[in-house]
């Protein structure tokens, strides 16, 4: 399972949502439009899945262990109707229609998420260096959570997280009949569970806002708002979408995809993700790589997109390309990208000892987008 972890300013915040078992980011308010940062965050919502862990980080601290829990089907919703379209609302307009309702600040609260104790959120808080120290090698993008609400962690990751916060707890794990070690739970799930109703706080009608809102036609303006859309198309399991990428259990974006160095100089993956062998789960059977652009592609953007499957060759593969499917995803491709594409997208390996096997490896895939304004949706072909 994945893992996610939310940054807070203080203690009574932590308090207040590992009580209720409900988190909202807090945007930015909207001008008219979504920012990428925005963009990001909705990404972010759409591949979250039930089971997944939840964590909290307030001033070097983590606090930790929930887990997603659903609620009518899913473990994340808008928090209001209309909550997808970039615009300003009033308090007192929406009050009556939020899911969950924090006062003023919950107009640019446009997304929740669900969840229980794990088995408990510990009060004792487990310093970030410590944390690191644990197990070095485990720990990728919580060495890049910077200026950010919150990150996502694939199921390694977040094994490392569960490790340290229970052996820094066991205590209080041995020791059920006392409460004094975990914060109490009184979620709020029932009354939010009886607010819901069919599809008015669904994330599938509120990312066609999103979407519409950076459309210029059949254009979309943002980076960002084609990896929203495509992260939550695949998590939805749109069989269109799906018939291009194929399925995927783990999904995210912006995933590191270079040595360690200041963060704003790091490489990131738009697309990343992983699917395990059926019925065998952790054991990974296939990886995701994706680059995206939003106008008309490029050489370089091959040669890029190519330097993350080396990376992911040798970070998560430890030398088998065959795990790696990678896709271009742009507007527009002409016939130099496609004769570019030949020439360099081939890798030639050699895997096993007795006997040695020398492959090729060629599966990048050129992917053309376009946004469908009827379905709210990106509609994706394959570029032969």
């Amino acid at each position: 399972m994945a893992g996610y972890i939310f940054s807070l300013d203080n203690i009574d915040s932590l308090c207040l949502y590992t009580q209720n078992g409900v988190y909202a980011t807090k945007l930015s308010s909207p001008s008219g439009w979504w920012r990428t940062s925005h963009e990001g965050t909705f990404a972010d919502y759409s591949t979250m899945q039930t089971g997944d862990n939840v964590y909290f980080f307030i001033k070097r601290k983590i606090y930790g262990i929930g887990k997603l829990v659903s609620l009518n089907g899913d473990c994340k919703f808008f928090n209001f109707s209309g909550a997808g379209k970039p615009q300003k609302f009033s308090y007192q307009t929406i009050k009556k229609d939020l899911l969950w309702d924090e006062g003023e600040v919950s107009v640019n609260q446009r997304c929740i998420c669900i969840f229980e104790p794990d088995p408990s959120f510990f009060k004792l808080g487990i310093d970030m260096d410590d944390v690191l120290a644990s197990n070095p090698s485990a720990f990728k993008m919580l060495r890049a959570f910077w200026k950010r609400s919150f990150i996502k962690f694939d199921d390694k990751e977040n094994q490392a997280f569960r490790d340290i916060v229970l052996k820094r707890n066991q205590s209080t794990l041995s020791n059920p009949e006392g409460n004094n070690g975990v914060f109490e739970f009184k979620p709020s799930h029932d009354q939010i569970s009886g607010q819901l109703s069919a599809g008015r706080y669904e994330l599938k009608s509120g990312m066609s806002s999103v979407l519409s809102s950076c459309a210029d036609g059949n254009y979309l303006r943002h980076e960002m708002a084609i990896e929203a859309g495509i992260l939550h198309q695949l998590s939805a399991k749109d069989p269109e979408t799906c018939a291009v990428f194929g399925e995927w259990d783990y999904l995210s974006h912006q995933v590191i995809a270079s040595p360690f160095k200041p963060i704003d100089y790091m490489d990131k993956m738009d697309l990343f993700g992983h699917s395990y062998i059926p019925e065998f789960e952790p054991t990974r059977a296939r990886f995701l790589v994706g680059e995206i652009k939003k106008d008309a592609a490029k050489l370089e953007d091959i040669d890029q997109l190519l330097k993350y499957v080396d990376w992911v060759r040798d970070e998560y593969c430890f030398g088998d390309y065959s795990m790696i499917d990678a896709f271009l995803v742009a507007y527009d491709f002409d016939q130099d990208i496609i004769r570019h594409k030949q020439d360099v997208g081939v890798r030639r390996y050699t895997v096993g000892v007795r006997p040695a096997k020398s492959l090729e490896w060629k599966n990048v895939g050129l992917v053309k987008y376009s946004f469908n304004s009827a379905s709210g949706q990106i509609d994706f072909e394959l570029v032969h």
